[in-house]
């Protein structure tokens, strides 16, 4: 079939604290929002062509019937229906995307078209396409494989896995690795949602891959060590049981020959799945299994039941071919369609005399496990009176499993987001590496410090490290938007499992958490942030060439570092009612730009990235101290700092102000105090502090005299 549709620690202002107030009002008050799909059934109609046409929506699912012409009596060919009616999992913006969805009947894609997405990624930086590329791939692979995500299908390390049934690989895209795992698992899950509710397919979320049977192990058994192992499944009733069940219903006492022999057989099911070749050919003989597996060319489960006693498995309206109206099949609360296949085997030696004995079948499309335990349902009736009979009903049920040694179990597939940190070991190996080595430099920052060219080489040597590897190797760049998205999840309902797709970002994120009780905010900004690192190596740059200096005053720069929080406050705010205009003001940062997609860019873009660069060229780091709302969320988990870890002397201030003029963040006071909410945790004054070559408390104290507020002293006089 041709595809029907194409493709630090306390805030002294008053302005301070209030803004800080206005920030978190605006993390509460989280409430459900309500997703939708996009489509009526005349945009579906406008997708397919004869001979297939769109039925009405489904009402126990948001769903379309396919029908074919082709087929005017055979029922729904497939479905269509929107992934964000059935998995409308948040991506890193928050919002769900959306996409059209249409599987046949076998669980087969016919194809997925992008209706809707939010991703910052595909939001003018790659653009669409390569999205829209990447959905193709779902065409004619069923949903019952394991779908695996590679950058190259081809270098996958487990080899070309599309030669084997139970997997599949699609090619991922560069740079978004972790949202088109969103886009597979929305896609997935919301065509499992309709297969197992149209379909018959069971849920093997919670159980893993199904049991492959082995053909190497084909014993000889006699049926009665069969009945006695569990290859042979039998269920033995008695009149006096079937009474029972019917017991206080219209049905009681209505058997007057079960009633008048309670100790005879009423009936006597057997069940055994052939398609173990132990059990098929202790059963069927050889010919007869050869000739039922020759017959058998869509690969269906095979199952020989049969029945002996007072009532058949079958009634006297049962056609070859068709259904039982009396046995049904089940495994894990699923329905499986059992279907005659036509074949009554002879001489099966060993059971008694049966009044019926044939072969059923399962789709293989089923999604059921051969080696797990089915349930086979018999269905009783009896009926009292005689013109017009009330009918009463009763089912019993045998559950069936062959022994665990006719098959190989394999394992248990990987969740989807623990695949995303298996394949990303080696970035989050040397990711952890440089983490650890930067918090034993920080805990114990003089060795490191005290030597301005050591410090120097260190620093530089870890930014580059950061702006190269963490910001444009493996995307590593922390953003608003991962805040303003968990912001739309939470309300949304769906929670932060988003989040474990990103590993890189999460173990940021993680490590930035804990440094904020140790350290404070400059852990991040001053080290972890790519955009920051850039902005560094510009300033270095710009006092290379000699470009002049901005120079605002402290209390007009402590006013403007609020624009942090307004900022902050803002894209918040927008998250919260205005979620769709929110994802045009995120663009306030420029991160997107500079480090996700490396200004591969339209140049409004661009320009505005590279304007805030330039600005930085001539005031250090302009963005990060009066614009950027992530560095507001970093000040505020700041607040959360439990050590005053920048020590201090009593000098310090009072009278000496060499670090403070230094400070090429504004982060000491005239008072000689560290503002922790300030500080970019650059070592220079730890380095100071420590140097008796650079601080001029201990370059006097070698010449015998002191600093006081009141100037120089001598040690002596001073005593």
């Amino acid at each position: 079939m041709e595809n029907p549709f194409p493709v630090a620690r306390h805030w002294r202002s008053q302005a301070g604290s209030f803004f800080r107030r206005i920030a978190a009002t605006c993390l509460v008050g989280i409430l459900p929002l309500a997703q939708a799909g996009d489509l009526s059934k005349a945009d579906i109609e406008r997708r397919f062509l004869p001979p297939l046409h769109v039925q009405e929506k489904l009402s126990q699912i948001p769903a379309w019937p396919l029908t074919s012409e082709l087929e005017p009596e055979g029922g729904p060919v497939g479905y269509v229906f929107e992934s964000i009616d059935l998995a409308p999992i948040p991506g890193f913006e928050g919002t769900p995307m959306n996409f059209l969805v249409s599987i046949d009947r076998k669980g087969n894609f016919i194809n997925v078209e992008l209706l809707r997405q939010h991703e910052p990624v595909f939001l003018g930086g790659l653009g669409e396409a390569p999205l829209r590329e990447f959905v193709t791939q779902y065409a004619n692979r069923n949903i019952k494989q394991q779908f695996l995500i590679a950058l190259n299908a081809a270098r996958n390390h487990a080899g070309p896995t599309d030669l084997r049934s139970d997997q599949t690989t699609l090619d991922g895209v560069a740079k978004a690795t972790a949202s088109v795992r969103i886009v597979n698992q929305s896609v997935l899950g919301a065509a499992l949602e309709v297969a197992r509710a149209k379909l018959g397919f069971a849920d093997r979320s919670k159980r893993g891959p199904a049991a492959q049977i082995r053909n190497d192990v084909a014993e000889p058994v006699a049926f009665a060590e069969m009945l006695k192992n569990g290859m042979v499944g039998h269920l033995r009733l008695s009149n006096a049981e079937v009474e029972k069940l019917f017991a206080g219903t219209e049905g009681a006492e209505v058997d007057e020959d079960g009633l008048a022999l309670p100790d005879s057989v009423f009936t006597d099911i057997y069940i055994a799945y052939l398609n173990t070749p132990s059990i098929g050919r202790a059963i069927l003989g050889d010919a007869q299994y050869k000739e039922a597996m020759g017959r058998n060319f869509e690969n269906r489960h095979l199952w020989w039941i049969a029945s002996a006693g007072r009532y058949p498995i079958v009634d006297d309206n049962f056609v070859p071919g068709g259904q039982s109206s009396r046995l049904s099949m089940g495994q894990d609360g699923f329905f499986l369609e059992l279907r005659d296949q036509g074949f009554e085997p002879k001489d099966i030696a060993g059971p008694p005399d049966l009044n019926t004995s044939r072969l059923f079948g399962v789709y293989a499309e089923a999604g059921l496990d051969p080696g797990r335990p089915l349930d086979l349902t018999l269905t009783i009736t009896r009926a009292k009176g005689m013109i017009l009979p009330t009918l009463t009903h009763q089912k019993v049920s045998l559950k069936y499993a062959p022994p665990n040694h006719l098959f190989t179990y394999p394992p248990e597939p990987l969740p989807e987001w623990l695949l995303a940190w298996q394949q990303r070991w080696l970035d989050l190996c040397i990711l952890s590496a440089a983490l650890i080595g930067l918090s034993l430099v920080l805990a114990r920052p003089r060795w490191i410090s005290v030597s301005a060219s050591r410090l120097r080489i260190f620093r530089l040597g870890f930014l580059a490290f950061t702006l190269i590897y963490v910001g444009w190797i493996i995307q590593g760049q922390l953003s608003i938007v991962q805040v303003t998205g968990a912001i739309k999840s939470l309300k949304s309902g769906q929670g932060l499992s988003s989040f474990l797709y990103d590993p890189i970002s999460l173990l940021l994120i993680a490590f930035t958490l804990v440094s904020f009780f140790i350290w404070g905010r400059g852990t991040f900004c001053g080290w972890l942030c790519p955009f920051g690192a850039l902005q560094e190596f510009i300033g270095r740059l710009a006092r290379r060439l000699h470009l002049p200096r901005l120079h605002i005053p402290l209390a007009i720069a402590k006013r403007l570092e609020l624009g942090r929080y307004v900022a902050l406050a803002g894209l918040v705010g927008a998250a919260l009612f205005l979620p769709h205009q929110g994802e045009s003001l995120n663009e306030l940062e420029p991160f997107k730009t500079a480090i996700t997609v490396g200004f591969d860019r339209s140049w409004p873009f661009v320009a505005y990235a590279g304007g805030l660069l330039l600005l930085g060229a001539f005031y250090y780091k302009f963005f990060c101290r009066f614009i950027c709302p992530l560095g507001a969320v970093m000040s505020l988990g700041g607040q959360l700092r439990r050590f005053d870890w920048l020590t201090r002397r009593i000098e310090c201030g009072k009278p000496c102000q060499s670090c403070k003029a230094k400070c090429a963040y504004d982060a000491i006071e005239p008072s000689g105090d560290i503002r922790y909410d300030a500080c970019f945790q650059c070592l220079d004054c730890v380095g100071i502090y420590h140097d008796a070559k650079r601080c001029p408390v201990m370059l006097y104290e070698k010449k015998g005299l002191v600093l006081t507020p009141k100037g120089v002293m001598n040690v002596k006089s001073s005593e």
